[in-house]
């Protein structure tokens, strides 16, 4: 099943008078990458939170943020004196070592040091027995959202690279017909040089031109190429059909397929034959930006 890394999902709920909302966001990435934002007091689940977030989801760089609400009329927010002389010797520490280095710093106003995370607390408030618990399930519930939504938008991209994988296979077709002309056309060329070299170097040996110009056939030959880019095409068709993560797999075979359509240009003598190289490489291009989202 093909899986889309962009998405995004929420959960709420509540418990004893605290109410919890998350908010979770993911976009592409070459691996599992979790950021949370936490509230104070709730750093302890987050190891929980991880391994959830690695059952769950294979690759993406996925952000997840937690709030924390008190229902009800709201508490008066004091001060924490732990949290202010933390602060304070914060601030001392910052303009002496700014001092040693020949730095002046001024001194902080009431506001900004009020507003550093720790000193200002809320009066009143107690996190309920079993909150970490609920957050933690809430996280898994949305955890399961997200994955459906991606699984909705990898439909979508599954879609896309089918059409794609039809234009790639058509275009090789056309390869593999105007392929065909032009050894065709090599060949006539080939016995004609020869007939031409036979005619004005009489002690040339026609068995040694014969091998060499066969070489140059060969060296411009495409048939491998061609042959390869279908084999590609039926392994991506595969990927796309199996239930595991294939992201990483596709992509490996996206950079197969510009491999290929690079060296049948390269070898291509004819304008059609270059032509067609060229449209293979266009949509090779696109689908490798489809596939950067694929989980």
């Amino acid at each position: 099943m093909i899986r889309s890394m962009t998405a995004f999902a929420t959960a709420s709920g509540s418990l004893e008078g605290v109410r919890w909302d998350w908010d979770l966001r993911s976009v592409n990435g070459k691996s599992l990458d979790l950021r949370l934002r936490l509230p104070d007091g709730i750093e302890p689940i987050e190891p929980s939170l991880r391994t959830l977030a690695a059952r769950h989801l294979a690759r993406g760089a996925v952000s997840g943020t937690l709030r924390l609400e008190t229902e009800g009329p709201a508490a008066a927010p004091t001060i924490d004196p732990d949290g202010l002389l933390r602060a304070l010797a914060a601030v001392k520490l910052v303009r002496e070592q700014a001092a040693a280095a020949g730095v002046d710093l001024g001194l902080p106003s009431p506001v900004e040091i009020l507003a550093v995370r720790g000193v200002m607390m809320q009066s009143g408030t107690t996190v309920p027995t079993g909150l970490g618990e609920a957050v933690t399930a809430g996280f898994e519930e949305a955890l399961l959202r997200l994955r459906r939504m991606r699984e909705v938008e990898g439909s979508a991209l599954r879609a896309i690279l089918i059409r794609h994988l039809d234009t790639i296979e058509a275009l090789t077709r056309h390869a593999s017909v105007e392929a065909q002309m032009q050894r065709d056309a090599a060949a006539v060329a080939l016995r004609e040089a020869l007939g031409r070299i036979c005619a004005s170097v009489p002690e040339a040996d026609p068995g040694r031109l014969e091998q060499e110009l066969a070489l140059i056939a060969v060296r411009s030959d495409t048939a491998e190429e061609i042959d390869r880019l279908q084999a590609h095409v039926a392994a991506a068709r595969a990927l796309l059909d199996e239930q595991a993560p294939v992201g990483r797999r596709l992509d490996f075979l996206a950079q197969e397929f510009h491999r290929e359509a690079n060296t049948l240009c390269s070898k291509s003598n004819s304008t059609g034959l270059i032509r067609v190289g060229l449209d293979l490489k266009s949509v090779i291009d696109q689908m490798r930006e489809q596939i950067q989202n694929v989980e």
